[in-house]
């Protein structure tokens, strides 16, 4: 009788392991980038976001529907060249070239019978928005003055808030937070990401104010609160998209963290997020 308890964490240990090694793999390699910045750092963004528009791809032709992954993969890969080449002042022609070709494409293959192709183009508009226009915002945090100060005040905040909602949900969470979505968040977990993740973002604030003393302390809850409170819906929002064609993954990329896309979810929320907090608020 006590074989299948033993079976089953032995089977979480194994996870767990497989977690732990990718994240000693591929975390030296994502701070070197970062801290280098400038093109190490677009093109490991160009690789990643454009990995995350083949899964995307994938899962809608999962779904039976056929999108572009020329637009989907080379859409998202151009926005983020230009944004990181001249920031924003390509960003209108790129988009609209985008927008052209995609409808173009889809013209001439609903010429041919393909009854999918009118949504196939909202299909591969949403996708070009979705990973590259969001996830754009990674390189233009990034390239901000004090960048690197900036992004590992941001970002880590996601990071955090969710092991903060992980940790506490394990624990006591009872209330479901979204059900339908994502049947393991609860209420009590997400409050408690939010407070440990923005008591977080303070304390790395203190330590980064060394390199940037015009970091202070009330920046730093306000953009922990804010990454904090409202990148759970990133998480919600790529959950929703699996849902509706039946996935746990979007990919076996990563093993024990399934695809690109369940890893970056919560960044391209709290990416544009922080870039227009620190904009508007502070510059």
């Amino acid at each position: 009788m006590d074989s299948l308890p033993q079976t089953a964490a032995l089977t979480k240990l194994s996870a767990l392991s497989q977690r732990l090694l990718v994240v000693i793999a591929l975390v030296p390699f994502g701070i070197a980038a970062i801290t280098v910045g400038g093109w190490p750092f677009a093109a490991l963004v160009i690789a990643v976001l454009s990995y995350a528009g083949w899964e995307y791809w994938r899962m809608f032709r999962l779904g039976g529907y056929r999108p572009s992954l020329l637009i989907l993969s080379g859409g998202v890969a151009l926005l983020v060249f230009t944004r990181h080449l001249n920031g924003f002042e390509w960003a209108a022609p790129v988009l609209t070239l985008l927008a052209l070709g995609n409808m173009a494409i889809q013209v001439f293959r609903y010429a041919k019978s393909e009854d999918t192709a009118a949504l196939d183009f909202n299909i591969n508009l949403g996708g070009v928005l979705y990973l590259g226009w969001l996830g754009s915002y990674l390189i233009s945090l990034r390239d901000m003055p004090a960048g690197l100060v900036w992004f590992m005040l941001v970002l880590p905040a996601t990071w955090l808030s969710d092991a903060g909602a992980y940790f506490v949900g394990s624990r006591i969470g009872k209330h479901k937070l979204a059900p339908r979505i994502s049947p393991k968040k609860s209420w009590e977990g997400y409050i408690g990401g939010v407070v440990l993740g923005t008591a977080a973002t303070v304390a790395l604030a203190a330590i980064w104010r060394s390199f940037n003393p015009l970091v202070t302390l009330q920046q730093a809850v306000v953009i922990g609160f804010v990454i904090s409170a409202l990148s759970p819906l990133g998480d919600l929002c790529e959950s929703l998209l699996k849902r509706g064609f039946g996935l746990k993954d979007t990919s076996n990329l990563l093993p024990g963290h399934g695809g690109v896309m369940d890893r970056i979810d919560s960044w391209l929320w709290a990416a544009p997020l922080g870039y227009y907090l620190i904009t508007f608020l502070w510059r």
